[in-house]
């Protein structure tokens, strides 16, 4: 039988994991003690559509990507994810709001599993793959590739050797360095994707409860142009009744990061501002720009993420508790230095954000009090995008990628896909 070695235990080698599983012997090899990557570890918020997470028509016609991203949808209600709401007349009349107030609402079939249902999900996976015959092994960290005669031969790790037939690259964010080191080595192209650059704002429940309750938008996707520099910023990964958190981005540098839970609720809603950049020459990595930035904060912030009040930010000054305190906004991550966004963040990527969030107030009355707390540094880094064919198949013809950390996705249901995409593209090279 065909051997395939998975390395990565997030959804993009789960889901081709499931794609592969009876036809092929397949291995899975992930260096953490739990699958699901970050995404499905953490939130696992589900959005159902071809252009959110990644644009699916790179490798398929729309109509295509329409099927893959419901098939996706049927696989996550069969593991245990309860059926999503999607009420799309009462999302039109958001859309229309948003539409007055010059922003693009994206309507979107959305799921949430929340992170206290997690582990019970990653559980159903985990054992309906071992049944049709997956081996997945935990904390096994893949080291490098052995390649004879320009085809993939195996993969060293630290416990061993694997042989394969054919080798399936889906590390996710965090193995995103160790997987752009491997390429370079074997000379496969590369480009800088560009990088999401921001903050995690926290309001009172009841700033965004009409959107999130009355209209069933669990996750609302606003796309904005802003006024000043005509620059894309958008929502991402809504928290309602959610926390803030601190998020490692690698060695001593870090961001914030926000969760719900089904059970466990507060009384704040956060979610990510950000505004995108693209580097053009001299400088094209985006991630070196990313990396400075959040080691700016940090050292700001004595070690711990910068807080500070939308009021103060306007008024020039930065934020102290005494000032915090008199808000109505309580924080939900206490670990954090009150401080000032605008000595670490350049004034474009401010305007930016400041431009977006008076815009979003437009139709959520109260996102743009003085009250709203910003937290900082939130920086969504995306691996530089790897060349591949739309069968997700590298210059070496046994050896595919997948998921956030090859650049090809950004989130649970994108990553998802590309595995399939690239178990397609091994099935369809054996016929």
């Amino acid at each position: 039988m065909v051997r395939v070695v998975i390395v990565g235990g997030g959804p993009a080698g789960l889901f081709a994991a499931n794609e592969l599983a009876g036809s092929f012997d397949v291995t899975v090899l992930e260096m953490r003690g739990f699958v699901g990557g970050a995404g499905l570890h953490s939130d696992g918020k589900l959005n159902f559509h071809p252009f959110i997470g990644g644009d699916l028509t790179e490798f398929m016609p729309e109509s295509e990507a329409w099927k893959l991203v419901y098939y996706i949808r049927d696989l996550f209600h069969k593991f245990g994810v309860e059926g999503d709401e999607f009420d799309e007349r009462r999302l039109i009349d958001l859309e229309t709001r948003a539409i007055r107030a010059g922003i693009r609402f994206i309507k979107i079939v959305q799921g949430h599993i929340g992170s206290d249902y997690l582990p019970k999900i990653m559980g159903n996976i985990q054992q309906h793959l071992e049944s049709q015959g997956v081996e997945i092994r935990l904390k096994t960290r893949a080291v490098s590739v052995e390649v004879e005669n320009s085809r993939v031969v195996g993969v060293r790790t630290d416990k061993g050797y694997e042989p394969c037939d054919y080798l399936l690259l889906a590390p996710g964010r965090l193995g995103s360095m160790w997987l752009i080191e491997l390429l370079e080595k074997l000379h496969i192209n590369m480009r800088f994707n560009p990088i999401d650059i921001g903050i995690r704002v926290e309001v009172p429940n009841e700033v965004m409860n009409e959107v999130i309750h009355e209209y069933r938008c669990w996750d609302p996707k606003f796309h904005i142009r802003t006024p000043s520099y005509d620059d894309f910023t958008r929502t991402f990964c809504v928290c309602p009744s959610g926390f803030v958190v601190k998020e490692e981005y690698e060695d001593n540098i870090f961001g914030v990061n926000g969760y719900s839970m089904r059970d466990t609720v507060s009384d704040n809603t956060n979610f990510a501002l950000i505004t995108r950049i693209a580097l053009t020459e001299p400088l094209e990595n985006t991630t070196q720009y990313g990396r400075h930035i959040a080691q700016l904060t940090n050292t700001l912030g004595g070690g711990k993420p910068l807080l500070q009040r939308l009021g103060d930010l306007r008024d020039f000054r930065r934020s102290t508790w005494d000032r915090i305190e008199r808000s109505y906004v309580e924080p939900t991550l206490k670990e954090v230095t009150p401080g000032d966004i605008a000595m670490a963040y350049p004034d474009r990527i401010l305007k930016n954000l400041m431009e977006g969030l008076e815009m979003l107030d437009r139709v959520m009355p109260g996102i743009s009090s003085d009250s709203t707390l910003l937290y900082a540094p939130e920086i969504k880094f995306y691996a530089m995008r790897i060349d591949t064919d739309k069968n997700l198949r590298t210059s070496v013809p046994n050896l595919l990628v997948a998921g956030d950390g090859a650049g090809v996705s950004r989130g649970i249901v994108g990553a998802a896909a590309t595995g399939i995409i690239a178990a397609k593209g091994i099935k369809s090279d054996l016929g």
